[in-house]
């Protein structure tokens, strides 16, 4: 995890955004523990209770399940949640704004895919072979 901390919103709500971002990436998986609480707060050097905010949120939304005297865990299921509700967020909120941009530039399809192809290969060419 980043360990920088922008203005624009609350520390907890950046923390859960955070793991969030673990669990869409696959950085954590279903059944995962989470870092214990202590330790995220020391290593952040954040208060406890900020983490434990952040990770109530998870709880909250069904993603991550507390066992009593384990610690927390990534439920089953979880990556899919939010797989639906960020594409829905994204379609609702982002897409419009990046649309209305393609329209005004008047960019095709065929250079929008051209532009991932050239980005793709960019990344493998730069990407170090075994």
């Amino acid at each position: 995890m980043d360990r920088e901390w922008n203005d624009s919103q609350p520390i907890y709500r950046q923390l859960r955004d955070r793991v969030v971002a673990m669990i869409l990436d696959g950085m954590l998986k279903e059944g995962d523990p989470l870092p214990s609480v202590r330790t995220v707060a020391a290593e952040y050097r954040v208060n406890p209770i900020t983490v434990l905010k952040g990770y109530q949120q998870l709880v909250d939304e069904q993603l991550v399940e507390t066992k009593r005297g384990r610690g927390m865990f990534i439920n089953a299921g979880a990556r899919d949640l939010l797989m639906q509700g960020e594409r829905q967020k994204f379609l609702a909120e982002q897409w419009p704004r990046i649309h209305a941009t393609i329209q005004r530039l008047g960019l095709t399809p065929e250079e929008l895919l051209a532009a991932t192809t050239s980005e793709t290969s960019k990344v493998e060419e730069e990407t170090p072979k075994p």
